[in-house]
């Protein structure tokens, strides 16, 4: 692996494709239940306003709204965490922010 990650450049990778990704991340701001946009490299957290009394339920909805879409996401607590493969391209990265959005929208 270690090899893979050096011949084929993927930290660099990752380094030309971050600004891209935090961009698509953070124009998720003012979405609905969105409360807050972390990011690092190809990572980011998206803190989701809890359902009174249900902690974990909007994110798990709209993590099972994104897996309905072809997107796997992490959830937990009150976060959907996101981590594209390296090998990501923009178009890849488009299509799960816009299917994020749309759990999102789609989430009472």
């Amino acid at each position: 692996m270690l090899d893979i990650l050096q011949k084929e450049d993927m930290p660099g990778r990752v380094k030309a494709l971050a600004p891209y990704f935090e961009n698509a991340v953070h124009g998720l701001k003012g979405a609905k239940h969105v409360a807050d946009i972390r990011n690092y490299g190809l990572a980011a957290g998206i803190t989701i306003s809890a359902v009174p009394g249900e902690p974990a339920r909007r994110p798990y909805e709209i993590a099972m709204k994104c897996w309905d879409k072809g997107f796997y996401v992490r959830y937990g607590g009150d976060t959907i965490q996101l981590a594209p493969p390296f090998i990501s391209t923009q178009a890849e990265i488009d299509r799960l922010v816009s299917a994020l959005g749309d759990a999102l929208h789609e989430t009472a």
